[in-house]
């Protein structure tokens, strides 16, 4: 997931090893991502695109708020299949990180 790192964090594989991902979003009170430009490439039926995002997460304990922001670029690997065009790989970069205090 570090942009600046040559190997990645973590690697997932299936549909299925997505859902504790999303799971993980829960511990946050809200979340927002704000997607910029996207660029594909079309190469018959694949596809490479590289697509910016600046995402927010506020976490809330008690009285604190805490919103951590990141920008981050998925990287895609796209493929047409029966006239669908699906996901075939997923890379997403984080370029930079930033956690602050949060008030209402």
């Amino acid at each position: 997931m570090d942009s600046r790192s040559a190997e990645p964090t973590y690697v997932l594989h299936g549909r299925e090893a997505l859902a504790p991902v999303f799971a993980d979003l829960n511990q946050y009170q809200a979340t927002t991502h704000f997607n910029g430009q996207s660029t594909v490439r079309l190469n018959g039926d694949r596809a490479t695109a590289e697509s910016y995002c600046i995402a927010h997460h506020l976490t809330v304990n008690g009285d604190q708020r805490t919103l951590m922001l990141a920008s981050i670029r998925y990287l895609d690997q796209l493929v047409k299949q029966g006239g669908v065009w699906l996901f075939a790989e997923r890379s997403l970069m984080v370029d930079w990180s930033d956690t602050r205090a949060s008030s209402p």
